[in-house]
């Protein structure tokens, strides 16, 4: 039996979708355990190219079976439009995806207030994706969440009109508008119709695989620095997403977590507001623009910048990371020489991650070393002694800053594309 998780070392967007559908072929089980559609998995396989928000980015192997833990707020209409583009796509995910009852549903007044408490911020916001995740988390804790199990009894009716009683009030404070119960209401019965299929409690299933000795890959949505407590915060996400939230999100005892992936870019970026040390502020300059990248989930250019190593040394000790995998190594070819972020200062002392807060962050000055560059064209490389000697010393520099081997290469996005050590 092995659990293993595979969590973003970095702001997320590291790679982690092509990771997950890499590893899934060897796996019984892949599950999501945290955040919610905030998170966008892009996969490039034999079925094409899919940007996966909700369903585990493992779904593509024919003899995994796809878990959504209770831990994962659901967005309906999100959630079907995947199942829907999967199964036209000959995926077929009848049958071996499932939903735990306990996942909570991001309503439509979590999406506007998500809107309105930004607008309301102004300079302040803090970059939210305004898909709803921070209020339907807030519901979560403060006891005013709906789940799935409400629907099997009358618990749903009356928990949506308690909602909307609140709910509309703040809204119309805020100036939007307000939500009309019976169409709500409506919409979602009619999710839960389309759904119900799928919605299963997991607990057995998952505790009876670990006992059969089953293979579980565990997704990690986002990255380690979005985690509510460990992140940039408040420019962070409403979701523990630190490999101990399988605990909670899925139900895997976190002694069975028996190997981390730490997924790492080869370069940094970042989507929204918060500190990024690293960040490469001339939107003109060549190294910019090829770095420069569009967000799966909010069609955002993300902020680009140098490898940051203090962040991922920061990662590998929180998270427990056994290996990593070094992604889009194939961007920086072309390039004569590139920096790397070896340490920080702070008003001239030598300070780490865990000094500052958010704020402190954004104020040090980078520590870099430069290395040198190569330009051949790694795409089709097929093992490690392929990679130009520049390359090899590229990723062995990570790997020994971070203290933990590069199991994993990757020289492009699709599948094929990675190189095992």
């Amino acid at each position: 039996m092995t659990v293993t998780a595979v969590i973003g070392s970095q702001w997320g967007d590291e790679g982690k979708g092509k990771v997950v559908d890499y590893l899934a072929e060897r796996v019984d089980y892949v599950a999501r355990f945290n955040g919610g559609n905030n998170a966008g998995h892009t996969v490039m396989n034999e079925f094409g190219t899919f940007k996966i928000h909700l369903v585990p980015s493992g779904i593509f192997s024919k003899n995994t079976t796809g878990l959504i833990g209770g831990g994962v707020v659901i967005d309906p209409a999100v959630l079907i439009e995947e199942i829907e583009l999967l199964n036209k796509a000959g995926v077929g995910v009848d049958g071996r995806l499932w939903i735990s009852p306990r996942s909570h549903l991001i309503m439509p007044y979590h999406k506007m207030l998500d809107g309105l408490y930004e607008e309301a911020k102004g300079a302040g916001a803090t970059g939210t994706t305004r898909r709803g995740i921070g209020p339907v988390f807030a519901d979560k804790v403060s006891y005013n969440g709906i789940r799935w199990t409400d629907f099997a009894s009358d618990a749903f009716e009356s928990r949506l009109q308690m909602q909307l009683v609140l709910k509309n009030k703040i809204i119309a404070a805020l100036g939007g508008q307000v939500l009309n119960y019976e169409e709500v209401r409506d919409l979602y019965r009619g999710y839960y119709s389309k759904l119900k299929p799928y919605i299963k409690e997991l607990f057995p299933l998952v505790q009876d695989g670990l006992k059969a000795n089953k293979h579980f890959l565990l997704e990690q949505a986002m990255g380690t620095f979005l985690d509510t407590d460990w992140g940039t915060y408040p420019f962070v996400t409403a979701s523990t997403t630190i490999p101990s939230a399988a605990s909670a999100g899925l139900g895997i005892p976190p002694r069975y977590i028996t190997d981390v992936v730490g997924v790492t870019k080869a370069y940094t970026t970042r989507v929204g507001a918060g500190p990024l040390p690293t960040e490469i502020h001339d939107v003109e300059s060549g190294v910019y623009k090829k770095f420069a990248e569009v967000a799966a989930t909010t069609g955002r250019t993300r902020r680009v910048g140098w490898l940051d190593l203090e962040i991922v040394k920061t990662a590998v000790a929180i998270g427990g990371v056994t290996e990593l995998c070094v992604t889009k190594l194939d961007v920086l070819s072309g390039l004569d020489e590139i920096q790397v972020c070896v340490g920080y200062k702070l008003n001239g002392n030598d300070v780490t991650y865990a000094d500052v807060d958010a704020y402190g962050l954004g104020n040090v000055e980078c520590v870099y070393r430069t290395s040198k560059g190569w330009d051949e064209d790694i795409s089709k490389a097929k093992s490690f002694e392929e990679l130009p000697v520049n390359a090899q010393k590229y990723v062995k520099m990570i790997e020994d800053a971070a203290g933990v081997p590069v199991k994993w290469i990757g020289t492009g996005p699709e599948r094929e594309a990675t190189i095992r050590r």
